[in-house]
């Protein structure tokens, strides 16, 4: 039950389908779509036996959200069964493929996760070896990924070389186990350890956690996104407590974007520790103005605009009386096609605010993400061709102000070097087709 447990404290993450997978002389899987409590049936998960296992969360952003694509995805081969989760996206994906049909392969699921379970099944046949073959595939992709594999009935966790998405081990009662956020630990009683280095494999053992370098990592380039966003506020990443990090850029924010105003309103959940911040340092009370609706799920991660729009009328009610007659401040984590956003100042004006101002925890997003946001073109993006004054219009504000870069890396607390900042600088930490790779001088310089 610990796993779906887990789950449970990570559905944040994904919502679209979720599955288990454990070892009793071979791999058993369930999954099924929607949220894990409807996903894995109570019987399902009480007849698996085992005692290891891997589970996942899905968010698609490579292949459709079907149950074909929901993961543990599982093979079987001459070395034994292997199980694969996977959080991130591989940038060569489409590449290996290509070549892989070119010489036979045939492909279940339209995912970039069932590319690389099949190319270490395949390394595995060769080698024997499932350590090596997990050092050779990390050489083959190109891209980020945490992943926890069984292999049999060894279970690991690795991490992209530049440790781009989250993963950390901890202890639990049962034993050792490695998840996407610290706050699993701390739910099943437990105890978080560390955080998994970039480049690094662990081997989860009954008596220990056994790390294994691989010489692959490449420095840091840690997704900004997961501080200001996608992250629940009591996990701890690379050392920084999420809610103290957003405090801090809402406390930047304030310093940055003033504004004269009679109360300081967060949008729940995810804005609610940046306008913490922004109101202690603007002097502004702060005020819970808008009240969320506990059983709508995050309209961010939905993989359709049309679910986004309509369950933002669903997640939330504003509180009239916090709101009539007032200057209101808007505390958002970020904007990225404004539609949601558009929708909450016309709620807030409907409510009978006098005047609405928007502060938002990130600059503006300007570039795709290709590591694992479902932020895929330009055009999607309301500060594409927009000045902010243009977008402020866009969403109905009297008035829109960003944090800015430098003042986002100095709330996250880590060396600009250290964090993945392509969608707001148009600058990437790795080689992506037709664009620029950061500390690069000019585009044409791309090979």
């Amino acid at each position: 039950m610990d796993i779906f447990y887990a789950l449970r404290v990570l559905q944040h993450r994904g919502q679209e389908s979720a599955g288990i997978a454990v070892y009793n002389n071979g791999i058993k899987v369930i999954k099924g779509m929607g949220l894990a409590h409807q996903a894995l049936k109570p019987d399902d998960v009480k007849n698996l036996k085992g005692d290891r296992g891997i589970g996942h969360v899905r968010y698609s952003t490579f292949g459709s959200s079907t149950i074909e694509n929901a993961q543990p995805i599982v093979v079987s081969t001459n070395y034994g069964d292997i199980a694969l989760c996977h959080n991130g996206e591989i940038v060569n994906a489409d590449k290996i493929m290509d070549e892989l049909k070119k010489k036979g392969w045939a492909f279940i699921t339209s995912t970039d996760s069932e590319i690389a379970v099949r190319l270490l099944a395949n390394d595995i046949a060769n080698t024997g070896d499932p350590v090596k073959s997990l050092k050779n595939l990390m050489t083959m992709l190109q891209g980020s990924y945490s992943m926890t594999l069984m292999i049999d009935s060894r279970v690991f966790a690795i991490r992209d070389p530049l440790g781009i998405r989250p993963l950390c081990v901890g202890r639990t009662k049962t034993g050792y186990a490695a998840a996407s956020e610290s706050v699993v630990f701390d739910t099943l009683g437990g105890e978080f350890l560390r955080d998994v280095e970039p480049g690094e494999i662990v081997e989860l053992l009954p008596g220990e956690v056994k790390s294994i370098k691989t010489g692959l990592a490449k420095g840091r380039a840690h997704c900004m996104f997961e501080w200001v966003y996608i992250a629940r506020a009591d996990s701890t990443i690379e050392g920084q407590l999420v809610y103290e990090v957003r405090r801090r850029i809402g406390q930047k924010l304030a310093k940055e974007q003033p504004v004269e105003a009679d109360v300081v309103v967060p949008i729940p959940d995810s804005g609610r520790s940046h306008a913490i911040g922004y109101a202690e340092v603007a002097g502004i009370p702060y005020s819970e103005g808008l009240m969320k609706n506990r059983y709508v799920e995050r309209t961010f991660i939905m993989p359709e605009q049309a679910e986004r729009t309509t369950n933002v009328m669903l997640k939330l009610n504003p509180l009239k009386s916090v709101i009539k007659d007032k200057r209101v401040v808007l505390v958002d984590d970020s904007i990225v096609r404004g539609t949601t956003i558009r929708q909450i100042v016309q709620l807030v004006r409907n409510a009978g605010a006098k005047e609405v101002h928007v502060r938002v925890g990130s600059p503006p997003i300007r570039a795709p993400c290709y590591f694992g946001i479902d932020m895929k073109t330009r055009d999607q993006f309301a500060a594409t061709g927009r000045t902010v004054e243009e977008i402020g219009k866009m969403i109905t504000a009297d008035s829109l102000g960003y944090i800015s870069v430098e003042g986002l890396v100095e709330g996250i607390g880590l060396p600009a070097g250290d964090l993945c900042l392509g969608c707001l600088t148009e600058e990437y930490p790795m080689a992506v087709p037709g664009e620029k790779v950061r500390y690069q001088k000019k585009l044409d310089s791309f090979v």
